[in-house]
C-alpha cells in the first residue's frame, strides 16, 4: 500500500508518521511541501531513518498522477484541504486530512458532493478519540455507566505563543473556532451520540499580542437531539509555564451519574464511585494505523466521512453565528 503525503502544516504529521512504524506493509511514496513554508526536511529526515523512499515533488496533483497512491495524507495549507480532498477523491484515493477538512461552508459542500461520488474512505486528525481518557470515558457511556447523557461542557486551551503569518488572517486560517475548537466539539458529538441542531457562538481577538484577527477567545452553545445541551469554550490563553500545550477538559452529566476527563485524568461518579480516585484509562489504537487497518478489512475505523462532515459543520456554523454577534444557525436535516 502506498502514501503521499501533501504539506506539512499544523504539527500533528507526528501522528502519520508514529502509525507509518508500525504498518510495515505501508511505504510512504510521494512527498509534496505544497507550500513553499511548510517544510519537509523533517520528514525526509524520518524517512531517512525508517527505511522509506519516497520521491519529492513540486505540485501534489503531478505526484497523484505520477505515484497513484492508495492513501494521501493532507497536511498543506488550510485553505487548500478542501480543493486536496476533491483532487484525491476524484482520483479514488483515501484521505486522512489535517482538521479542519474545510474553512467555509462553501468548500465543506463540495467536499460532500465530491465524496458522495465515490466510495474511497475519508477521515481527519481527530486525535482526541485515541487518547486513552477520553476513548475509556466513550466505553464507559456506552455500557451505562452515567445512564443516558443529557448534558456536556468542554473546553479546549491553547497556549498561543507565536504563530505563524498564515494563522493571522481567516482567508488562511479559518477561525479559532475551526481550528481549536473542532478537538472539543468532536467530543460532545462523539460521547453524545447525538446529533447537533443549533448553535450559536461569541468570540474576541482582543488580546491575541499582534496576531492579526485571530481569535484568542470563543464560546459555543449547541442544542442536540432529544434536548441534549452541550457547550465549549475555546482559547489560546493557557499560560506560557503550563506543563502542556493544551488543556483537555470535558463534563458529561447523564441522568445516572457524571464524567469528567481533565488534567487529572478520568473520574466518575455514579452509585458505585464517588468520583475521588481517578479511574485506569487505556486505548489499544493508533489513529492512521485504525485508518490503514479499516482500509485492508481488519478493523471498522473510529473516524469516518459522516463524522467530517457533522463536526466540521458544527465549527464552521458556528464560526458563521460568532462572526455575526450570535446569531442562531441551524442545521440542515
Amino acid at each position: 500500500m502506498k502514501v503521499c503525503i501533501a504539506g506539512n502544516r499544523g504539527g500533528h504529521i507526528g501522528c502519520v508518521l508514529n502509525g507509518l512504524e508500525q504498518l510495515t506493509d505501508v511505504k510512504l511514496a510521494g512527498l509534496c511541501a505544497v507550500a513553499e513554508e511548510d517544510k519537509i526536511t523533517g520528514i525526509q529526515d524520518w524517512c531517512d531513518k525508517n527505511g522509506h523512499t519516497p520521491e519529492i515533488f513540486d505540485d501534489y496533483k503531478e505526484m497523484l498522477d505520477v505515484v497513484k497512491p492508495d492513501i494521501l495524507v493532507i497536511v498543506g495549507p488550510f485553505q487548500l484541504h478542501a480543493e486536496m480532498c476533491v483532487e484525491a477523491f476524484g482520483r479514488k484515493i483515501h484521505v486522512f486530512c489535517e482538521k479542519p477538512a474545510a474553512i467555509t461552508l462553501e468548500s465543506l459542500a463540495e467536499i460532500k458532493e465530491a465524496h458522495a461520488k465515490t466510495d474511497v474512505h475519508f477521515a481527519t486528525f481527530m486525535g482526541s478519540r485515541y487518547n486513552p481518557a477520553f476513548f475509556t470515558a466513550k466505553r464507559l457511556i456506552e455500557d451505562g455507566q452515567i445512564g443516558t447523557v443529557r448534558l456536556l461542557e468542554a473546553r479546549k486551551s491553547y497556549k498561543l505563543g507565536t504563530r505563524a503569518p498564515y494563522y493571522h488572517q481567516r482567508e488562511t486560517y479559518g477561525g479559532t473556532i475551526a481550528w481549536v475548537g473542532i478537538h472539543a466539539i468532536d467530543w460532545v458529538y462523539w460521547l453524545s451520540g447525538e446529533s447537533f441542531v443549533s448553535t450559536s457562538a461569541l468570540q474576541s481577538s482582543l488580546y491575541n499580542r499582534e496576531h492579526g484577527t485571530l481569535e484568542v477567545t470563543a464560546s459555543c452553545q449547541y442544542q442536540m437531539t432529544n434536548e441534549v445541551v452541550a457547550s465549549v469554550a475555546i482559547d489560546y490563553l493557557r499560560p506560557a509555564n503550563a506543563t502542556t500545550h493544551g488543556d483537555n477538559t470535558i463534563l458529561v452529566v447523564g441522568t445516572d451519574g457524571v464524567i469528567t476527563v481533565d488534567e487529572r485524568g478520568l473520574h466518575l461518579t455514579n452509585a458505585e464511585n464517588n468520583g475521588t480516585e481517578p479511574l485506569e484509562v487505556a486505548c489499544d489504537k493508533q489513529i492512521f494505523v485504525d485508518f490503514v487497518t479499516h482500509l485492508q478489512g481488519k478493523t471498522k475505523a473510529h473516524i469516518g466521512a459522516m463524522d467530517v462532515f457533522d463536526v466540521t459543520e458544527a465549527c464552521l456554523l458556528a464560526q458563521k453565528s460568532a462572526d455575526t454577534g450570535g446569531i442562531l444557525e441551524t442545521f440542515e436535516r
